[in-house]
C-alpha cells in the first residue's frame, strides 16, 4: 500500500502525484489499484464504485467524483475503485480485479490502513510556517510530518525540497516541478489545439484565452498558464470541485466577447465537470499537467525497493 497525502487543506499537487506514480507502475508491469474515497460525488453510492477496471472507465462523474474520473481517464492501466471503505475497495481491487498494489490517494490521515509507504506532498513553507485548522490550514500539527517516508514539495528544486524535509523530520524528498502540455480541444474530433502560429512566433500571438478553473489553487493554473507563453485575458474562478451549469457557461462566454479572448483553457480535473454540459458556443480546451521529479530515484527508487520486498518478505499488493 502505498499512500499518497498532504498535511494541509487542498491545493498541494497531490493528484498529479498520484497519476505520476500509477503510470510508473503500469510501466513496470504492475497492476495498480488507486483507492479514492470520491469527495463530492452527487450519487455517493454504498459499497465500491468501479471507476475503471483497468480498461474502461465505468462510472458517471455523479457516482465516481470528479477526481477519480480524470484519473481513471488519463491512466490507462489503472484500477480506479471509490469507496468510503478504502480496505473494502482494495479487497475488491485484487480478488476481481486482480491488482497487484494498491494507491491510496488523500491517505495521510487514513490510519487505519497499514501503509508500505506514505508520500506527503507540499509546497515550499506550506507545512512549516502553517497552523492547524481553524487558525489555518493544516490538518494536523506540524510534527505529523514526520511519519512520511518520501516528502515530494510541489514547485521546487531538489535542493529546496531537501531543506523542507529536513525541517520536518523527513529522510527522503524530491521536487516536483508541473509541466503544462498541449491543450486538448474537449468536445471536438479533432481535439488538437488549432495552432495559428505554427511559424515558430510565440503564444501570446495565437491570441488571448480566458482560464476557468474550480480548483483548490486556481491561479497557481493561470500563472502556469502565463509562464507557459500563453496570454491570460481573464480568470473565472469558481470552488473546488464546483458542478458547473449552463449559467456558468454564458457568464464565460460573456468574459470571452469582452476580452476578445480565442478561446478557453481549463485544467484536467474542471474538464469532467464541463463535458456533461453538452457542447459549448465557444471552443474550450483542457491543458493536461504532467509532473517531474527531481531526483525521480527518492521516490521512484523507494517505491522499487517495496515492490521487491514488503516489510514482512511478501510483496506490497499482496498487503491492502
Amino acid at each position: 500500500m502505498i499512500s499518497v497525502g498532504n498535511l494541509s487543506v487542498g491545493g498541494t499537487g497531490k493528484s498529479p502525484v498520484v497519476a505520476a506514480l500509477a503510470r510508473w507502475l503500469v510501466a513496470q508491469g504492475e497492476r495498480p489499484s488507486i483507492l479514492s474515497r470520491g469527495y463530492g460525488r452527487a450519487d455517493p453510492a454504498d459499497g465500491v464504485v468501479v471507476v475503471s477496471d483497468g480498461r474502461d472507465v465505468l462510472a458517471t462523474l455523479d457516482r465516481a467524483g470528479d477526481e477519480p474520473l480524470m484519473l481513471a481517464r488519463h491512466v490507462p492501466g489503472a484500477a480506479v475503485c471509490v469507496s468510503p471503505d478504502r480496505h473494502l475497495a482494495g479487497v475488491l481491487a485484487e480478488r476481481v480485479l486482480g491488482c497487484t498494489v494498491h494507491v491510496l490517494d488523500d491517505g495521510f490521515q487514513h490510519l487505519d490502513l497499514r501503509r508500505d509507504l506514505d508520500v506527503l506532498v507540499t509546497t515550499v513553507g506550506e507545512i512549516s510556517g502553517g497552523r492547524v485548522i481553524p487558525s489555518g490550514r493544516l490538518r494536523e500539527p506540524i510534527d505529523a510530518a514526520s511519519r512520511a517516508h518520501v516528502l515530494v514539495v510541489s514547485g521546487a528544486t531538489a535542493g529546496a525540497a531537501a531543506s523542507e524535509a529536513w525541517s520536518l523530520g523527513i529522510s527522503q524528498s524530491c521536487g516536483a516541478v508541473g509541466v503544462l502540455e498541449e491543450p486538448v480541444r474537449i468536445g471536438s474530433p479533432d481535439p488538437r489545439w488549432d495552432r495559428t502560429a505554427r511559424d515558430g512566433r510565440s503564444r501570446a500571438h495565437e491570441g488571448s484565452v480566458i482560464a476557468l478553473a474550480g480548483i483548490a489553487n486556481p491561479e497557481r493554473f493561470t500563472e502556469s498558464l502565463r509562464a507557459a507563453g500563453w496570454q491570460v485575458a481573464d480568470t473565472i474562478v469558481f470552488p473546488d470541485h464546483h458542478r458547473y451549469t449552463h449559467a456558468d457557461m454564458e457568464r464565460t462566454a460573456a468574459a470571452i466577447a469582452r476580452a476578445g479572448a480565442s478561446a478557453v483553457f481549463t485544467t484536467d480535473k474542471d474538464a469532467v465537470r464541463v463535458e456533461p454540459l453538452g457542447p459549448m458556443p465557444f471552443r474550450i480546451y483542457r491543458v493536461p499537467l504532467t509532473v517531474h521529479f527531481d531526483p525521480a530515484e527518492a521516490l521512484f527508487g523507494s517505491v522499487t525497493a517495496l515492490l521487491d520486498v514488503g516489510a514482512d518478505g511478501r510483496r506490497v499488493g499482496a498487503r491492502a
